[in-house]
């Protein structure tokens, strides 16, 4: 892969090195020949007014071989017009053979006092030639070379300048030889980092990330990464606690629904008219039932908070009515076995603010556990206490407490610390978690206290001002890892 990369890299800049030497070429080979041009134009200019100045009036009755002898010297063909156009002198050809000058550009201009030039083909000789032409007694003296002359001296300066550029190319060659491999070997880490996160191996990093655009890339990749590691370590989590929720469930509906349909089926059989065993047998059922009903309850609620879906209405409430209210609900059942529940109030009459129903909520929740697990002849109290921002209450009970190994757990879903005894007292495992979930849904915490044999405080915080947010911040990584 870094190999293809360099060569792909290092073909790219040559093809652009190759470009530039093109256009250079091109752009130098035409700025030679127009500066030659603008040189020679004026040697052959001064040359002219030299001969003009020198030979002046003996120029028109000079013999052929004077003639060629004087282009010899200034080596160029030289030609001398009359002022009607006709050519006198030529050092090439038999002036009689030659057409009448008139026309011609430069000769014009020098019939008329001036200095001309013109680059074209000569219709005798069939060669591109540079004239140039002076006027000198009344006449147009005029000098020319071939264009082939120049052409020469133009190569010889292209050969030169291609040389210089090739050698002045060499270093930046090697260089962008240099940078190729460097960005390469970039592009190739970054490629193969890119294929083993497209393999799933989300814990693989890119090391030397470096500078740069690249190195910015590299980093982010990381980034990238480590973001999708943690993603699908919340995935892995997530799945698992899926499949354990459903194991549960099953486990948890199965039991009542094996009990219903067994005495369901029993009394079908006959037992119905048995008149010592048919009322127990429907009490069994009707157990059953209201176990699968709390059951079924706890899961809609629990669900309602993790998927999001139960809407809060978020208000300030006395924090020691609603101490009063949910004691009042839960006095009958403690009565029924012995169990005082008696109230801490806050002082100065604390506010909270939260969603009545879902405090009411955790609370009945908190006093049913204590209620279960506690046995007759102790005594449950409920309390509250301002504790900065927050409002924190507590429910206390002298029942028969948790062990400390299984306090980090206790708000599991489904976690019994005895599974027999919970079943017993109908418990469906999901209180607890609920009560947390709905806790920090209103932007408190939970915390517990507890000891083998000497009772339990549970006690869980609620705002005491308005947090501007109708669900707390708080609870989003928890439910999202869910």
């Amino acid at each position: 892969m870094t190999a293809r990369i360099f060569l792909k890299l290092t073909s790219a800049v040559l093809c652009l090195l190759i470009v530039a030497m093109v256009a250079v070429d091109i752009l130098a080979s035409r700025l030679a020949a127009s500066k030659y041009i603008q040189s020679l134009t004026r040697e052959l200019a001064d040359k002219s007014r030299l001969l003009a100045r020198t030979y002046g009036g003996e120029l028109p009755g000079m013999k052929p071989e004077a003639v060629r002898a004087l282009a010899q010297a200034a080596d160029a063909r030289l030609t001398l017009v009359a002022p009607d156009g006709r050519v006198i002198l030529d050092s090439e050809t038999p002036p009689q053979r030659l057409e009448n000058h008139r026309h011609r550009p430069e000769i014009r201009q020098a019939l008329a006092g001036a200095q001309g030039a013109s680059i074209r083909r000569s219709p005798t000789l069939g060669v591109d030639f540079l004239y140039v032409a002076v006027p000198v007694s009344g006449y147009a003296l005029r000098l020319a070379v071939p264009l082939s002359e120049i052409d020469q001296q133009v190569n010889a300066i292209r050969r030169q300048m291609l040389v210089a550029v090739v050698l002045a190319f060499l270093p930046a060659v090697l260089l962008a030889a240099l940078f190729a491999r460097h960005v390469s070997g970039k592009l190739g880490r970054i490629i193969g980092y890119a294929s083993e996160l497209a393999k799933g191996n989300y814990r693989a990093r890119l090391d030397r990330a470096g500078g740069g655009e690249l190195g910015v890339l590299g980093r982010k990749l990381n980034e990238t990464g480590e973001h999708l590691e943690r993603e699908h370590t919340q995935l892995e989590r997530a799945e698992r606690i899926r499949k354990d929720f459903v194991m549960n469930v099953s486990h948890e509906l199965r039991t009542p629904l094996a009990s219903i349909q067994g005495y369901t089926e029993t009394l079908l059989d006959g037992a119905l008219d048995d008149p010592e065993n048919n009322v127990r047998f429907l009490t069994i059922i009707r157990q059953n039932a209201e176990r699968l009903a709390r059951l079924t309850s706890d899961l809609i609620t629990l669900s309602q908070i993790e998927l999001r879906t139960r809407v809060f209405h978020f208000a300030s409430h006395d924090v020691n009515k609603l101490l009063t209210d949910v004691g009042d609900s839960m006095r009958p059942m403690a009565g029924k076995k012995n169990i005082p529940i008696a109230l801490d109030p806050a002082p100065d009459a604390g506010q909270v603010y939260c969603d009545g129903e879902a405090a009411f909520q955790v609370l009945t929740n908190l006093l049913d556990n204590a209620l279960k697990y506690t046995l007759e002849g102790g005594f449950i109290t409920v309390g509250a206490r301002p504790v900065g921002d927050s409002v924190e209450i507590w429910v206390r009970d002298t029942g028969i407490g948790i062990p400390a190994e299984d306090l980090p757990r206790l708000f599991e879903r489904f976690y019994r610390v005895d599974k027999a005894r919970s079943r017993e007292l109908g418990g469906t495992g999901l209180g607890l978690a609920i009560v947390k979930h709905l806790v920090h849904a209103q932007g408190g915490e939970v915390r517990v206290q507890s000891e083998a044999g000497k009772g339990s405080l549970f006690a869980f915080t609620l705002p005491s001002r308005n947090l501007g947010l109708a669900t707390h911040p708080g609870v989003e990584p928890e439910l999202d890892a869910l």
